[in-house]
């Protein structure tokens, strides 16, 4: 694609972002509560949908355009819009009281299909500091090196017993067996129907004739089925043969995003070269020029004011702004007053404190006023909360319009930075510089003037200096305590490497967590029925809550925060597939907190702390970090069994309170999974997390998809002989794990190499699938069973509750209303 099309699809976007906004976002001061919740939600679905339809676009625009100057206007949007969904997102949460929400009849109305609402994840997360993790992965790679480790995850092998492994020996010495005796039989059998064949007495015309029905017969059948692929493949009902040179649309297109991502960092040194070497420029030609014009603006003034008010004046000081507060357009007697005005209003503190606290005690009273309305059962409605993220969109949206909209830049076809652009701003800061320094020539001439022309000598002010001030006093609150205040960052990441808590992570993208959309989720909750989610929900819930928080450090910030997650589901669902996804998404630095990890490391309450001072010091310089811990329900149960060996309450007093020190701009996550919640004590665990993914298992759409990625990643290949909707039924109740598991067990080296010769079927799956323990309804029913205990559940069930009453009263009063006529 050329420079033109990208910065024609950003003109679309920025059109299209410009009537999301105008349409469907509400000014602060015209926000009014709603009452109609069901409408609520239809119109957060749209802005959310639209939202993800426009990040897609800018994403791309901004992974694609080389020009450095329109790039950092584009990831201001970008972070803005991204910044917006998941506020949006919070917004949904707090209305339908669901981590999960269902818009397919949303999509449905705007024409769009389910790929359109799945959040692309901005590559520049990791793209930007591609040299930093090469280099942290060398370094990891380098200390594993010296304790004799490997970086790459070790999958631990099941040792197998000596008569497993006699059974083994037997069970290939008799196939060895078999096979010598099956050859053998054949070639006596060969060797047989040689002895007993005869030339046939056939008519050479009749011979040929024959031969030549048979081949096209062939002919036709093999030209009917290349046919019959093709219409298929047209028609959507059957997957394209993987083309495999490099003249490809596909490959062709790859190869020229990489180009331009080459050419983005040709243009960005340039850039950084420009803004050191501009600035020393313009000083160099210009400061001579700018330094006497100052001078002589202030010269100006001090003659003004003295001929106004028949003495010189005093000059602001570097607090109030100095000579820049000389240049707004005002008249010396009006500056002389706003000094006046600024020495006489520093000892009034005493009546703004009067009136703050009025304000304090009204709004008291509003809120009192609100509970008693809520104790009387009036329905408030639903408010949308102000937005920070729509003022940073609206911001960098202007200054699109004004510096790129209409910008004409036929002489610079490569897109390279504009230089007159960069002399603007490079102009004022150097300006701002020269300025402080003239500043402190016309002090001390004014104090000349004063003395020499008024006779007036200026006492010189003693520097304040700063105060001691309470310790408490202006700290956002409390930071997380350095016991290792000596040490520096490099050696105890060394150590913790050495320890075995940080961790290299495999390399798993999030589009490797396979799962189909649900297509009828709003249809069974028009039937009153609970939908549950599909892995696509999965999928987007995480990348809300984990990989673009983690990822954008403005979205961190300003975005809803969230410290801790907690995954959970049957086992083989893919929860710790999904945190080394986060890990791989997002760059992050993985932190093993799993008991087993930790025995008999750091012992007793001083070494507790001293390691968790360590993983927090380490975790916050090199952020964005995930801290990891499996089984994490271990660490509540009330009581453990006898043969547990380790440790896992150990973390349970001392990690919630470090956790509850991080704030907005901390990137550090903590993961947490678990197959049994509902063995550990509910209090204290949400207290640690504060959000629960529920993955449950796939549903018939998603495991259709999971079989076909699955045997594909393994090497096999998918023919018209493999049912795959056969397969897909067939393993209901089965999780994405022991898909996985059954394809790895069918597809070894031996039976990829007799692909052509016996290609796969279903019943090669149907064996090693049945010597598996499925998820059954009792163990899936308990999932939601608990999550109705959670404080999430326990809202919507009470919701559900007030609804219901609600409903029935209505019921009652038509009934009445009925029996009076």
């Amino acid at each position: 694609m050329s420079h033109a099309y990208y910065g024609t699809q950003w003109a679309l976007t920025q059109k299209a972002l410009g009537d999301v906004i105008k349409y469907l976002e509400v000014p602060p001061d015209q926000i009014k509560p709603e009452f109609d919740r069901l409408a609520a939600f239809q119109k957060l679905a749209m802005m959310y949908v639209k939202y993800i339809d426009v990040l897609r676009h800018l994403e791309q625009c901004y992974d694609q355009l080389v020009h450095p100057q329109k790039r950092r206007n584009l990831r201001q949007i970008l972070d803005g819009v991204m910044g917006r969904i998941l506020e949006v997102k919070n917004e949904m949460v707090k209305l339908e009281l669901s981590e999960y929400h269902f818009v397919d009849d949303v999509i449905s109305d705007l024409k769009y299909i389910p790929s359109d609402l799945e959040i692309p994840i901005p590559r520049y997360f990791t793209g930007e500091r591609v040299r930093a993790l090469m280099d942290r992965e060398k370094r990891l790679g380098e200390i594993l090196e010296k304790l004799g480790g490997d970086t790459h995850i070790e999958v631990p092998e099941k040792q197998m017993t000596r008569a497993e492994a006699v059974v083994l020996i037997q069970r290939h010495e008799r196939a060895r067996q078999g096979r010598k005796k099956a050859k053998i039989a054949k070639e006596a059998y060969i060797k047989k129907r040689m002895a007993q064949w005869q030339p046939p007495n056939i008519d050479p015309n009749v011979a040929a004739t024959t031969i030549q029905t048979r081949y096209r017969g062939f002919h036709c059948r093999l030209r009917y089925k290349i046919l019959k692929k093709e219409d298929l493949i047209f028609l959507g009902m059957d997957y394209p043969l993987p083309r495999e040179d490099g003249d490809s649309p596909t490959m062709l297109a790859l190869a020229g995003e990489i180009d331009r991502r080459r050419i983005q960092e040709m243009h960005e040194e340039e850039y950084q070269q420009a803004l050191v070497k501009i600035p020393e420029y313009i000083e160099e030609t210009e400061g001579e020029d700018i330094k006497q014009l100052f001078a002589d603006q202030i010269r100006q003034w001090f003659l003004e004011c003295r001929d106004a008010l028949g003495r010189f004046p005093n000059f602001p000081s570097v607090e109030d702004g100095g000579s820049l507060v000389l240049f707004k357009e005002r008249d010396p007697a009006e500056i002389e007053a706003e000094l006046k005005e600024q020495d006489e209003n520093k000892g009034k503190k005493g009546k703004d404190d009067k009136k703050k606290k009025d304000k304090k005690d009204k709004k008291d009273k509003k809120d009192k006023d609100k509970k008693k309305k809520k104790k009387k059962g009036e329905d408030e409605g639903w408010q949308i909360s102000p937005s920070q993220f729509v003022p940073i969109i609206e911001e960098a949206s202007s200054t699109y319009k004004q510096v790129w909209a209409c910008r004409r830049e036929t002489d610079n076809i490569h897109q390279q930075f504009d230089l007159e652009i960069v002399k603007e701003e490079k102009r004022f800061e150097v300006q701002e510089k020269i300025r402080l320094q003239v500043d402190e020539l016309m002090r001390e001439e004014l104090i000349r003037l004063k003395l020499v022309i008024d006779g007036e000598k200026t006492k010189k002010k003693k520097g304040k200096g700063k105060k001691r001030g309470k310790k408490g006093k202006g700290k956002k609150g409390k930071k997380i305590k350095d016991l290792t205040p000596e040490r520096p960052v490099g050696s105890l990441y060394e150590e913790l490497v050495t320890e075995g808590i940080i961790v290299p992570h495999p390399c798993v993208m999030l589009s490797d967590f396979v799962g189909e959309f649900n297509y009828v989720a709003s249809t069974l909750r028009q039937a009153s029925i609970e939908p549950m989610p599909s892995l696509s929900d999965v999928r987007r819930v995480m990348t809300e809550y984990a990989i673009l928080p983690l990822g954008c450090p403005i979205v961190h910030e300003k975005g809803p925060h969230v410290r801790s997650i907690l995954l959970t589901g049957p086992h083989g669902t893919g929860k710790q597939m999904l945190v080394h996804t986060v890990c791989t998404e997002t760059g992050a630095n993985l932190f093993d907190l799993t008991p087993e990890k930790l025995l008999g490391k750091y012992p007793g309450k001083n070494g507790l702390k001293i390691m968790l001072s360590m993983i927090f010091k380490v975790a916050l310089a090199l952020q964005p970090s995930v801290l990891f811990i499996k089984n994490c329900e271990r660490m509540f149960r009330k009581k453990l069994p006898k043969d547990e060996k380790s440790d896992p309450k150990r973390l349970k007093k001392e990690l919630p309170k470090l956790l509850k020190l991080l704030r907005p701009g901390d990137r550090v996550l903590l993961i947490g999974t678990t197959n049994t919640p509902f063995h550990g004590e509910m209090k204290p665990m949400m207290k640690t997390y504060e959000k629960v993914i529920m993955i449950p298992r796939p549903d018939y759409a998603s495991r259709h998809v999971l079989w076909r990625s699955i045997i594909e990643k393994r090497g096999g290949t998918v023919t018209a002989d493999l049912h795959m909707s056969c397969l897909a039924k067939v393993s209901d109740g089965y999780t994405p794990g022991m898909i996985d598991a059954v394809c790895a067990a069918v597809l070894s080296e031996s039976r990829i190499k007799r692909l052509d010769e016996k290609p796969l079927v279903a019943d090669d799956f149907i064996i090693p699938l049945s010597k598996l323990t499925p998820v059954f309804k009792e163990e899936e029913e308990a999932y939601p069973a608990w999550f109705v205990r959670t404080p999430l559940g326990k809202k919507k069930e009470q919701a559900a509750q007030e609804a219901a009453e609600l409903i029935a009263a209505k019921e009652k009063e038509d009934a009445r209303k009925k029996k009076r006529k």
